[in-house]
């Protein structure tokens, strides 16, 4: 099975941490990067290109809808 690469969005450090550790015990899937804010998350995601993005609407800088628009125009991601 392929190995999941997922991008952990949220201005928490204590809810990228339990989000992280949740995911990574699932087996395939790994945490290819975390960022705090939507900015952060948009310059990560073209990076690392993930496979899947799980975000918090509601953060500092840009917010998760913005993120979310710059994020599906420019490579879109399935995203939670």
């Amino acid at each position: 099975m392929r190995e999941l690469r997922v991008l952990v969005v949220d201005d928490s450090a204590l809810n990228r941490r339990v989000i992280t550790q949740a995911l990574e015990s699932v087996g395939n899937v790994t945490v290819v990067g975390q960022a705090m804010d939507g900015d952060e998350a948009l310059k990560l995601a073209i990076s690392l290109q993930p496979d899947l993005v799980t975000l918090d609407l509601e953060m500092p800088r840009m917010d998760g809808f913005t993120f979310l628009r710059l994020l599906m125009a420019k490579r879109p991601t399935p995203v939670l």
